[in-house]
C-alpha cells in the first residue's frame, strides 16, 4: 500500500497517493510545465476530485475558479466573444440567453462583459445553482440532468442558447444539442464548445455528425466554427502544453 496524503475539497475528504505509476494526479501536475506555484497542491487535490467524485456535482465535474485559472481555461471567454460578434450592442442588451450547464456562472459573467443582460441558467447540480444564484446574474435558475430529460424551458424562447464545457465524452450525450436547438428562437444563435484533445476526438466526431444531420434536416445552419489552438493547458501525461478546442455557432431556421 502506498503512503497517502489526505486533503479536502468542500465536504469531500480525499486520499491521494504520493507517488506511483498509476497516480493520475501526479501526471496532471507533470504535464503542466509551469514554475512551482503556491496553489499547486490545492490544484492537485481538486484535479483528483475532478477525476473521481460524482456526488453533489452530478455528471459534470467542476474545477473551482482559482484552479480553472491555473489551467488557463479560455472557453467561456471565447464563446462569449464568438456570440457577441453576431449581435449589435442594442440587441445584446435585450436578448434572452439560456446558459446550459451554467455551473457557477462563469459564462454569464463573460457574456455580461460583452453587453448581454438577461440570463436563465440550467444545471444538474444544486450546489452549482446555489453559486450561480449568488452571482446575481440570472433572472431564473433551473435544475435538470442534461441528456436524461428535456430542458425545463419553453420551445423557441431564447435569442442565444449556449453550452460551454459540458460537451465531452465523460459528461453528456450528443443528443442534447437537439434540445438546445428547440429552446432557441427562429433566427436565434446556438453556441457550443468542445475540446479537441485525444480523449475527446471520437465524441467530437459524433457531435459534428449530429450537427450535420440537424443541418440536413433543416433545423439550423452553420454560422461559424472557430478553431482555437490554445484552449487550455493539458492535464494528463500524454497531453503536454496546450490542447486545442472549438466554438460552434449555428442559427436556428
Amino acid at each position: 500500500m502506498q503512503p497517502s496524503a489526505t486533503g479536502q475539497v468542500g465536504n469531500k475528504k480525499l486520499d491521494i497517493p504520493e507517488s506511483g505509476r498509476h497516480d493520475k494526479t501526479s501526471s496532471y501536475l507533470g504535464a503542466l510545465e509551469v514554475e512551482p506555484h503556491p496553489n499547486l497542491r490545492r490544484f492537485q487535490l481538486v484535479l483528483h476530485f475532478h477525476a473521481s467524485y460524482r456526488g453533489e456535482f452530478g455528471r459534470r465535474s467542476v474545477l473551482l475558479a482559482k484552479d480553472v485559472e491555473l489551467i488557463e481555461y479560455r472557453a467561456p471567454a471565447l464563446a462569449a466573444e464568438g456570440v457577441s460578434a453576431h449581435f449589435s450592442g442594442e440587441r445584446r442588451a435585450a436578448a434572452p440567453v439560456l446558459d446550459v450547464a451554467c455551473g457557477t456562472g462563469k459564462v454569464a459573467k463573460m457574456m455580461e462583459r460583452e453587453g448581454f443582460r438577461h440570463f436563465v441558467g440550467v444545471d444538474c447540480s444544486e450546489g452549482m445553482l446555489r453559486s450561480a444564484r449568488r452571482s446575481g446574474l440570472y433572472r431564473e435558475l433551473k435544475a435538470a440532468v442534461l441528456g436524461d430529460q428535456p430542458l425545463p424551458v419553453p420551445s423557441g424562447e431564447f435569442e442565444v442558447v449556449i453550452i460551454v464545457g459540458a460537451l465531452s465524452s465523460s459528461h453528456i450525450s450528443v443528443c442534447v444539442i437537439r434540445e438546445l436547438c428547440r429552446a432557441a428562437k427562429q433566427g436565434g444563435l446556438v453556441c457550443m464548445t468542445a475540446k479537441c484533445d485525444s480523449e475527446n476526438l471520437d465524441y467530437k466526431a459524433a457531435l459534428e455528425g449530429e450537427m450535420k444531420q440537424m443541418e440536413d434536416e433543416g433545423l439550423w445552419r452553420r454560422v461559424d466554427v472557430i478553431h482555437v489552438t490554445e484552449w487550455q493547458r493539458g492535464v494528463t501525461d500524454h497531453e503536454r502544453g496546450y490542447i486545442p478546442g472549438c466554438v460552434y455557432l449555428f442559427e436556428k431556421l
